[in-house]
């Protein structure tokens, strides 16, 4: 089964936690503290693996969680940081951030790597507490929590040849008769449900890759018929082979089909009327396909190379495929080529996200809530009662108590953070 799309869950490690100890070695008077450092927590990282051409191995685990890192250890030890989790995804693949659109990676080389989620630091041991007012303290710090975030990973095929045209004129054919390909062919609209993949060898030694795309209709920009599951692969192809049915076997008009298709690709991107587009005039071997022929031919305006083919005889394929070839000769590998023009950056103020937020639950607890406060929160070691005098002046220097008063809350109210709970006390 071919899959291309996919919405996944993915949660980096979380940070070891760091350790209160202190040295007590027989000849070392007044050893301090000693307690160290939690390890990191392990990235998910995506890597381009050529071998892969769908992401079927997503459909059936949409869950990635990266490990922790280690607890620190006593005589300053560090924990051990853990390994990044490593994900393999086809060429051509392209990560977005479902909450807020953002473009995280487009990975299209093999080997490419891309960090999808940040693993979470190691807390702080004890000793990195130590100072000449509290030589000794008892505050340690829990990990970080990794970042976690729902994703969709999209495939877009890195082919070099889209076939585009209308249902039933004869793409699966044009690519089962010129590569291995063994695509599904039959009498009816919409044979082809997912994109098929071949490697085309022409007769000088020449090969280039032809993805054979499900069938166009009109709204295909919209989503009507296949068009949502088609025209993110044609984005990729170098060149657009246009497959036009000159016999009319249906009743439609050659010309007013070519117009059709190339509506619909305009509609979606604009840049794929940039792409170098050749017209395969197919089925030639009906009767009446010469003269349909010669009036597309008069209609065309554009200059678009036409050849007169037919994939059941194989006649013309010869020619058409030494014309893609001579055209993918002349286009460079990535033509997506950033121009170097002299660019003025402007460096735009970015609103600090609000640190904490207050709400009411029903039951009348004032909810705390936010990134910031939460990260405190679970970096506290409430087991310490140094760590909760810390987490409440840390919470203080933020704002919290004077937002709370402002809110109406008064001595002995209580308040929530999470699953916790505490009374406000003035």
């Amino acid at each position: 089964m071919f899959v291309d799309q996919v919405s996944v869950y993915v949660k980096a490690g979380d940070g070891g936690n760091g350790l209160v100890a202190y040295r007590r070695e027989k000849y070392v008077p007044l050893g301090g503290p000693a307690g160290g450092d939690g390890g990191n927590g392990g990235n998910v990282v995506f890597k381009v693996d050529e071998g892969l051409n769908t992401l079927m191995d997503f459909r059936y685990n949409r869950h990635f969680k990266a490990k922790r890192g280690e607890n620190g250890m006593n005589q300053n030890q560090h924990g051990k940081n853990a390994n990044p989790l490593i994900i393999a995804v086809p060429p051509g693949t392209t990560v977005v951030d479902e909450e807020s659109k953002e473009v995280i990676a487009d990975l299209t080389t093999h080997g490419q790597e891309a960090v999808i989620a940040n693993g979470g630091r190691g807390g702080r041991g004890n000793s990195r507490f130590a100072t000449p007012r509290n030589p000794a303290p008892e505050i340690a710090e829990n990990g970080e929590p990794g970042q976690e975030r729902n994703i969709k990973v999209e495939l877009k095929l890195l082919a070099d040849v889209g076939l585009v045209g209308f249902p039933s004129v004869g793409k699966s054919t044009l690519l089962s008769v010129v590569s291995a390909a063994k695509p599904k062919i039959a009498d009816y609209h919409f044979t082809t449900l997912a994109p098929n993949l071949g490697v085309v060898d022409t007769a000088d030694n020449r090969s280039f890759v032809m993805a054979d795309l499900p069938g166009l209709i009109e709204g295909a920009h919209e989503g009507i018929g296949l068009g949502h599951q088609f025209l993110r692969h044609v984005e990729r192809t170098r060149v657009i082979l246009h497959v036009v049915d000159m016999s009319s076997f249906e009743g439609r008009d050659p010309y007013d089909d070519f117009v059709k298709i190339n509506q619909e690709l305009e509609e979606y991107d604009k840049q794929l009327m940039e792409r170098p587009q050749i017209i395969a005039a197919n089925k030639m071997d009906m009767p009446g396909a010469e003269e349909n022929l010669q009036e597309f031919k008069a209609k065309l305006t554009d200059e678009y190379p036409v050849h007169s083919i037919s994939a059941l005889t194989k006649d013309g394929l010869r020619d058409i495929l030494f014309e893609i070839a001579d055209t993918l000769d002349k286009i460079p590998k990535h033509s997506n080529v950033i121009e170097d023009v002299d660019e003025k950056v402007v460096y735009r103020y970015k609103k600090e996200e609000t640190p904490f937020t207050i709400t009411r639950d029903s039951d009348g607890a004032y909810v705390l809530s936010g990134t910031k406060i939460e990260k405190l929160f679970k970096m506290t070691d409430f087991a310490k009662d140094e760590a909760v005098q810390r987490f409440s002046r840390q919470i203080r220097g933020m704002g919290v108590d004077d937002a709370l008063r402002k809110r109406g809350a008064k001595d002995g109210d209580t308040i929530r953070i999470m699953d916790f709970e505490f009374e406000f006390i003035e």
